[in-house]
């Protein structure tokens, strides 16, 4: 059947109704009044959602491009750098820092574990000449569906005093808590297509004080990517250069729905998905790459035995019209990911996984007892 797909992956996530058609209203002038009252609605918004007074600014890029930015405004050439990688995009903040030549040490775990806290604190305390100037972290991990202890890596980069915490907050904003003020954390980024609800297009990068202490003396090359011109036009709640105007306004309608939703009710939602998606793998016999302590509310990992992920994705594709995620790298073909991030109701979940127990059967999977998944994903559900 046309048109009736399913998004079950950890971006782009599905869009409301509401926010698709806020998107097709008529673009009207990014430098009128009517357009900086709209500038004005978001940026409150944004501010209430990474729990902060800060500066939180609208770039027109992909998470990555927000990454980057809160990478090379904040850091000058040969500066040492802690990033941590235990998936993809740990991997990917690094390889932006060798990019721009600054001195990057990885920090690293295997695939589906986390990052010990430990071995920061320890490369921090023995830093006594405070030539650390950064520490980057990826909180969830989209490529393996594990989320790393970032408050305890930002206490110890706290007692450092010198260095700035990055956070990739790409696919935990929006879906657990990250309070930047709470935390004082110095530099959070995020995408659009992931906890917000919209289509892909635009990059968030909240910034503190002590970011904008370093920006003042950085020296990496910037200008598309200037933060300080994005803080001066955010100020006329404008914006420096020419912002996809529709995808403001589907952002303007996205924030609406949270905030009516509440942060607490959201971050439980993704809570209660996380464990229900969790409980029917475990019913199916299926194997979770992550552990449950260390398991992301946004995705969850699933690394079969005795039937190919692959064409798991497959019959689900071709026979229900659901996409699922794959592996990434060296996890191409070994597992299959479900993401439960952003607009995804309890009846999305139930679902997915009744469809994911058809393909099960339909490939005469021996470990499976027809209902069993459903089953505990409903009663986890129920609560």
């Amino acid at each position: 059947m046309d048109d009736k797909q399913m998004l079950m992956i950890p971006g782009p996530t599905p869009v409301p109704e509401r926010v698709l058609q806020a998107i097709g209203k008529h673009p009207i002038g990014h430098r009128s009044g009517e357009f900086s009252t709209v500038m004005g609605e978001v940026t409150e918004g944004l501010k209430w959602l990474h729990q902060t007074q800060n500066d939180v600014l609208v770039l027109t890029t992909s998470g990555t491009g927000a990454m980057e930015a809160g990478i090379i405004n904040f850091l000058s050439p040969g500066d040492r750098v802690l990033a941590g990688c235990n998936g993809k995009f740990g991997d990917r903040w690094a390889e932006v820092c060798d990019a721009y030549g600054l001195q990057t040490e990885r920090i690293t775990a295997e695939w589906g574990k986390p990052l010990d806290p430990e071995v920061f604190r320890e490369k921090l305390e023995a830093d006594t000449e405070k030539t650390i100037k950064a520490v980057i972290i990826t909180h969830s991990e989209t490529s393996t569906a594990v989320i790393n202890d970032l408050e305890t890596i930002n206490r110890y980069v706290k007692a450092h005093g010198e260095a700035l915490i990055m956070v990739d907050a790409v696919t935990s904003l929006g879906a657990t808590s990250v309070p930047m003020d709470e935390w004082q954390l110095d530099v959070v980024g995020s995408g659009s297509q992931k906890g917000y609800m919209i289509p892909p297009g635009l990059g968030f990068v909240a910034v503190g004080p002590k970011a904008w202490e370093a920006y003042k003396t950085a020296k990496l090359p910037r200008y598309y990517l200037d933060l300080g011109k994005y803080q001066k036009a955010a100020a006329k709640n404008s914006n420096p250069f020419t912002p996809p105007v529709n995808l403001i306004f589907g952002l303007r309608s996205a924030l609406e729905m949270m905030k009516a939703e509440g942060l607490e009710s959201i971050f439980a939602r993704h809570d209660r998905h996380r464990k229900a998606t969790r409980a029917a793998f475990k019913a199916m016999g299926l194997p979770l790459l992550a552990a449950d302590d260390v398991a992301s509310p946004a995705v969850t990992a699933v690394a079969p035995v005795g039937v190919e992920a692959e064409q798991i994705r497959s019959i689900l594709k071709k026979r229900f019209d659901i996409a699922l995620a794959g592996g990434q790298d060296h996890l191409k073909g070994k597992i299959f990911r479900v993401g439960h991030l952003g607009f995804v109701s309890d009846r999305d979940i139930l679902t997915a996984i009744g469809a994911i127990e058809a393909a099960l059967q339909e490939l005469n999977y021996d470990g499976l007892t027809p209902g069993a998944g459903l089953q505990a994903a409903a009663q986890t559900l129920k609560g």
